[in-house]
């Protein structure tokens, strides 16, 4: 998968794995890395799918609804390539954070609905309920904060609610804070995911 690998000042620090909207790519996310903790390394990727030229991380049938084959190939081959990358670039496998917006937060939500311990944490700027009425891993002791508006558009706060309920049943930490916007990815919000990062 295209992607940029930055190597941190601090190995401890989780991996920031930085997925972007549709449209995006490797490059948008950066400046919230360092938001974040400008300490830690960061992985960013490209989507590896195209919707009218514009990247995705998988395919979907309409607005808001999700090709549901598709998103679980892209979500195997996200998490395979992470085990390659943490070979390739020497981090701690099990210590990667998600930072998604959009898109890339229905892919990092995901690798958290299909594998246990894919993501130790995960900050996700308006994501939806990737798959419904499935059965998730224990999610013990991972962290999650969830971003969403009250106006969001593609992604109602019913969704936001019932994600949030979604992964606590599973054991997640989550945190989720609103914003009265849409679905944009507003300044205050990534303040508030880096104050959650902090206080982890």
């Amino acid at each position: 998968m295209k992607h940029i690998f930055n190597k941190g000042k601090n190995p401890e620090k989780p991996t920031l794995l930085l997925l972007h909207g549709t449209g995006g790519n490797e490059l948008d996310l950066l400046p919230l890395a360092g938001r974040i903790d400008d300490e830690a390394s960061v992985l960013s990727v490209r989507g590896n799918v195209l919707e009218n030229g514009m990247p995705r991380f998988f395919r979907r049938l309409a607005e808001g609804v999700f090709d549901i084959e598709d998103l679980i190939f892209r979500t195997k081959e996200l998490n395979e390539f992470l085990d390659e990358a943490a070979v390739k670039y020497e981090f701690d496998r099990n210590n990667i954070l998600a930072i998604g917006y959009s898109n890339g937060a229905n892919i990092a939500a995901s690798l958290l609905f299909h594998y246990q311990d894919a993501l130790k944490g995960a900050i996700l700027h308006h994501p939806m309920v990737p798959r419904k009425g499935m059965d998730l891993p224990d999610l013990t002791g991972t962290s999650i904060f969830i971003a969403a508006g009250t106006n969001d558009p593609i992604c109602s706060p019913m969704e936001s609610a019932e994600l949030k309920s979604i992964l606590e049943n599973a054991h997640a930490n989550v945190e989720i804070h609103w914003e009265d916007r849409g679905h944009q990815l507003t300044v205050t919000e990534v303040e508030a995911a880096a104050q959650w990062y902090k206080d982890l």
